[in-house]
């Protein structure tokens, strides 16, 4: 007799993956259509022309603590939001990420804040010396005073942001 039952097999399922890799690197420029990116944009922009004006017209015979302070705070700053920047370009895992962490509140309100001192100091201390020690420069320094608030309050704008975003509101 043959048994017409049923008989028993196995399959196997092999499964390939295939990835493939570029040496091309995308830049994320849609973050420049976000206000983060927008406001980091205007902060390097603008904390460009402060350091600019600053250390061309900055010598020994100006050397104060506001000036030094103020140059010192705008370059740490550029060079800060310029990495921030950076990094939101070349990955949109960081554009995405890096906004619902505490780090970019942070970082821009210790901007913000330091900013401002600096930005205080020094318009103070061009102002007091107006007339003497800055005759020749008053215009570049009070402008770049000027732009320094300017600046302050686009850090203001980034850490409010970022608060709503961290907050998830």
């Amino acid at each position: 007799m043959i048994d017409s039952g049923r008989m028993s097999h196995s399959v196997t399922i092999t499964r390939t993956t295939t990835t493939t890799s570029t040496s091309a690197i995308l830049l994320n420029t849609g973050y420049f259509k976000t206000w983060p990116g927008i406001f980091k944009l205007l902060q390097m922009a603008l904390g460009a022309v402060v350091v600019g004006l600053v250390s061309y017209y900055y010598s020994e015979h100006h050397y104060r603590f506001a000036v030094s302070f103020f140059l010192f705070i705008a370059v740490a700053f550029l060079i800060g939001t310029f990495l921030i920047l950076l990094s939101c370009l070349i990955s949109i895992a960081t554009a995405s990420v890096l906004p619902k962490t505490v780090y970019e509140g942070t970082y821009h309100g210790f901007a913000f804040l330091l900013y401002m001192i600096g930005s205080l100091l020094f318009i103070l201390e061009v102002n007091r010396y107006s007339k003497s020690r800055y005759s020749n420069d008053y215009e570049s320094y009070l402008t770049a005073a000027i732009l320094g608030f300017v600046v302050t309050a686009l850090y203001l704008f980034s850490s409010i942001h970022a608060l709503k975003i961290y907050r998830g509101l």
